[in-house]
């Protein structure tokens, strides 16, 4: 599945050459030259989601006809489908129970005219389910209902029960489609997974069941009570986003079953006792972290403002409450800062120098759950005689590492 950002909407909808340049250049090229496997165009992604405020209400459609006419054009439309992933907040149901599901009122009208091009054309809608959500926005959810093996008491729907809040939300979508005269409409989910950091439901025993009773689910072909058969799932995601937006949460940025550097954050059995597997042959920088030094003192003036700049260019996301490093005390607390920034900037030499409270350590700070991260060697830390190139100022660098993580972690299976 290749994605269309939202901001790309906009260009997309109002004309159909930009449409047949951007399929040009992000499809076919891809298909004809190297025999890529695309099988899917994601345009946009939960554009009609609330906190978006209908930016995206009137682009959306019309991007979506004049990828599929560019599609066509390139001789793919059979072979390459469009869809448009979004929220589950796109439908409801007033009565509680996913037998009354429907789409929201103020974009039903054109809920049903996507769907019926979606139709027209033989291609899925996609859908983006997360149970952890459920549980993050209220503290009240019954946290076994968020899992498939849990043993919560079950939601009655007439004469299903059930057990888990995937399955009900799925259901409430496919209730909203025949409710609408759609009950045959194929159905992706798009983005499915748990997060394990960032908040105290957030963690990595969470994110194992969660996901090793999904990948048990698909396995076994398990559908949902309303559609026995499974949807094509895409779990997310395969490595954490450091530089993610974090307004929904701090757990924005660890959706990943890797961490940064393609180690494992927990195994999961994929089927067959096959395990996951790490990335081999990854180099890292120099084996140093920067912490506060021993003798400085946590009452220092420009301690607060230090550690201020550092979680504002690197991501201490992990410092919150109920996050890996939750409890760590003041020192430890502003060390991690200052580690999360020096290794953000490659291990530059002025890096570690925060009004004289910081030295460099070859002993890992590590404690318990908190993980000191050494950066990965991308061949732009600084060295005698030549310029500073961060990873923050050469994203290009960054997106060939991590295409090539990709292809390290998927090549190993």
């Amino acid at each position: 599945m290749v994605g269309i950002p939202n901001e790309f909407l906009a260009p997309l909808a109002g004309s159909v050459q930009v449409a047949v340049n951007w399929v040009q250049q992000n499809v076919s090229s891809y298909v004809s030259r190297y025999g890529t496997d695309i099988r899917y165009v994601a345009v946009g992604n939960e554009p009609f989601l609330q906190t978006y405020n209908d930016s995206f209400l009137n682009t959306t459609f019309p991007a979506l006809q004049n990828i599929q006419a560019a599609l066509i054009k390139a001789g793919l439309g059979r072979q390459v489908k469009i869809t448009v992933p979004l929220n589950a907040d796109v439908y409801q149901t007033e009565s509680g129970l996913p037998s009354g599901g429907d789409f929201r009122s103020d974009i039903r009208d054109l809920m049903i005219s996507i769907i019926k091009f979606l139709g027209d054309n033989n291609a899925p809608l996609t859908i983006n389910i997360y149970p952890f959500l459920s549980l993050y926005a209220d503290p009240h959810f019954p946290v076994d209902f968020a899992f498939f093996n849990g043993s919560s008491a079950p939601v009655v729907d007439g004469s299903i029960s059930y057990t888990n809040v995937f399955e009900a939300n799925f259901d409430t979508l496919i209730s909203a489609l025949e409710k609408n005269g759609f009950s045959s409409m194929p159905v992706i989910v798009g983005e499915v997974g748990w997060p394990t950091d960032g908040d105290i439901s957030a963690n990595k025993d969470y994110a194992r069941r969660f996901n090793q009773a999904l990948v048990d689910r698909i396995n076994q072909g398990q559908g949902t009570p309303k559609r026995k058969t499974p949807p094509d799932i895409y779990l997310f995601s395969l490595t954490d986003e450091d530089a993610k937006s974090v307004r929904p949460g701090n757990f924005e940025r660890h959706w990943g079953i890797f961490y940064y550097d393609g180690a494992i954050k927990y195994q999961l059995d994929m089927g067959n006792g096959k395990p996951l597997v790490p990335a081999k042959g990854v180099k890292y920088l120099a084996r140093q972290w920067c912490v506060m030094s021993p003798e400085a003192s946590i009452s220092h003036p420009n301690l607060t403002s230090s550690v201020d700049y550092a979680c504002s260019y690197a991501d201490c996301t992990s410092l919150g409450y109920g996050s890996s490093c939750g409890t760590l005390d003041a020192k430890s607390n502003a060390s991690y800062a200052f580690n999360v920034y020096y290794q953000t900037v490659d291990q530059r030499k002025d890096a570690c120098s925060f009004s004289n409270l910081s030295t460099l350590t070859k002993i890992d700070p590590s404690q318990n759950s908190c993980r000191f991260e050494i950066m990965i060697d991308l061949g732009t830390h600084e060295t005698t005689g030549r310029s500073f190139a961060g990873r923050n100022e050469n994203p290009a660098t960054v997106m060939a590492f991590i295409s090539a993580l990709i292809l390290i972690i998927c090549g190993a299976y």
